[in-house]
């Protein structure tokens, strides 16, 4: 089953325009939408899709205030997508939907989609660092950062994080059934999961938690690399929102992060430079905490100018 990770996460909501912004200055390009809702996209072609709560077209909710209705996962062929539908169909109802995608359920309850990938390819260089040494640099007189630079645009949906109630369950449903493998481990909370035809880290990281909790913590987007993060990140604050947690870089997985909170009744994070593993990787397991969930934490503050005069402006004397 070669599926290839993330493609659209739906949300219903009540207060579209206001999730709707919330998109758009984080960055997605709006395609397709008016006050009923609509398509936000990354670089590549993923996206969130946002309908009213009330929209009998989406799945049901949870019920217990979740706002994803489903999630969609892309397929490299039509064989692998017919792979899938036999596989769940031995035990559970699956839908084949008039666009040809289909639609079930998984072993905690979450709507799950699969459609033959439509990830566009995007030729364009991501963040290059002029490390002394290296052969790869960045050409002379280019610029490492832009400040005049318009809206940065994320690349491509990175991965989606569950509260489960049995998180072996959970994992047992993904790994056996769907050919996802674990790649890291967080002891007594849960898995990172990669999609059987992805080198990324994880689509998927899932955290035990109570019934009630069920539901996401994160999703994210890939962005070119951690100084997209940092100044996305920064003017996102400027506009209004709230950060959670960052910037900083992770241990498992080493992508750059940025949670900010959300309309979405979970966190929204911005990413970046996440590791790649082959078959041939061994899952680490660790402790979960903030030595193992950060290498380091960065403090965001309001631009400064160092200059003598006050602490505020760099004279510490």
């Amino acid at each position: 089953m070669n599926i290839t990770g993330l493609e659209t996460l739906v949300f219903g909501v009540e207060n579209l325009a206001d999730c709707a912004q919330y998109l758009t200055d984080y960055g997605l390009i709006a395609v397709d939408t008016n006050d009923q809702g609509g398509r936000f996209e990354a670089l590549d072609g993923t996206a969130i899709v946002l309908a009213h709560t009330d929209d009998e077209t989406l799945p049901a909710a949870l019920g217990n205030g979740c706002l994803l209705r489903k999630t969609v996962m892309g397929v490299a062929n039509q064989a692998s997508l017919d792979g899938i539908r036999d596989e769940l169909s031995k035990d559970r109802a699956v839908r084949l939907l008039d666009d040809g995608s289909i639609e079930s359920v998984d072993d905690m309850g979450f709507v799950i989609g699969f459609q033959l990938t439509q990830r566009k390819l995007i030729e364009k260089i991501g963040e290059i660092a002029n490390v002394p040494g290296s052969p790869i640099q960045r050409d002379v007189n280019q610029l490492g950062v832009d400040d005049h630079v318009g809206q940065i645009r994320p690349r491509t949906l990175s991965h989606v994080v569950y509260f489960v109630p049995d998180v072996v369950k959970a994992e047992a449903f993904y790994v056996e059934r769907l050919g996802f493998r674990c790649t890291d481990r967080f002891d007594g909370i849960g898995p990172f999961l990669q999609a059987s035809g992805s080198l990324e880290h994880h689509s998927h990281f899932l955290i035990g938690a109570p019934e009630h909790m069920k539901g996401v913590e994160h999703f994210t987007f890939h962005f070119s690399g951690p100084t997209e993060v940092m100044q996305n990140g920064s003017r996102f604050i400027e506009k209004g929102y709230q950060a959670f947690w960052g910037p900083g870089r992770h241990l498992l997985g080493s992508n750059w992060f940025w949670y900010f909170n959300s309309p979405f009744a979970c966190h929204m994070e911005m990413d970046a430079d996440m590791d790649l593993h082959d078959r041939t990787w061994e899952a680490r397991v660790s402790d979960l905490g903030a030595d193992a969930s950060q290498a380091f934490l960065l403090q965001y503050r309001k631009k400064w100018s160092p200059g003598p005069g006050t602490p505020e402006n760099g004279d510490y004397a």
